[in-house]
């Protein structure tokens, strides 16, 4: 003897079966059986408590994100008054260099800085894509430029004696490590946006 099947049974339920099956369940009591099964499941299930979702997130979580880019910003702000400021306590406290190659290699280092620098001030962090390596090698040169910005700002004090040599070595390192991050910051974010 064939059965109803699932189906036949929520037809059966929804009042959309078809006249066998209809037939079929009042006289089979196994069919009716399990017709009733399905009634309880379904006051069962109804009868369970509603669970709503937890509060949304997303509002602190887009703050927490928004409040580290803005102190990532306000980071390459002070660092580029410290360097600006070394800059200008170089211009103001060293006027003249002990040769003519040195101050004019200088110069074109500080230049080559400044236009890194202008470079990555446009860069738009907000609307890029970036993976957490690409951010953790932005984050370690951001460290090290830092440090070398620490020790211009030290060597550019009227007190303490340097060498130009040393001096235009600094540069160097800190150019070297801008163009390494303008590489990592905008070559990345030119294949994202494609």
């Amino acid at each position: 003897m064939m059965h109803c099947t699932m189906d036949d049974l929520l037809a059966l339920r929804a009042g959309e079966a078809s006249a066998w099956a209809r037939q079929h369940a009042d006289a089979c009591a196994s069919c009716r059986a399990e017709l009733e099964a399905l009634y309880q499941r379904v006051a069962q299930l109804k009868a369970l408590p509603v669970h709503r979702p937890a509060r949304d997130r997303w509002p602190t979580v887009r703050d927490v994100v928004l409040a580290e880019r803005r102190r990532r910003r306000e980071r390459w702000g002070v660092r580029s008054v410290a360097a600006a400021a070394a800059v200008a306590a170089l211009i103001v406290f060293r006027p003249f260099w002990t040769g003519q190659v040195a101050g004019a290699e200088l110069a074109r280092i500080k230049q080559q800085s400044a236009t890194l620098e202008q470079q990555l001030q446009r860069y738009e962090p907000d609307g890029r894509v970036t993976s957490g390596r690409e951010a953790a090698v932005a984050s370690a040169l951001e460290d090290r430029i830092a440090v070398i910005d620490g020790e211009l700002t030290r060597i550019g004090r009227p007190d303490v004696g340097v060498d130009p040599a040393e001096l235009v070595k600094l540069w160097q390192q800190r150019v070297d490590l801008m163009q390494q991050l303008v590489s990592v910051r905008l070559t990345r974010a030119a294949y994202v946006g494609l």
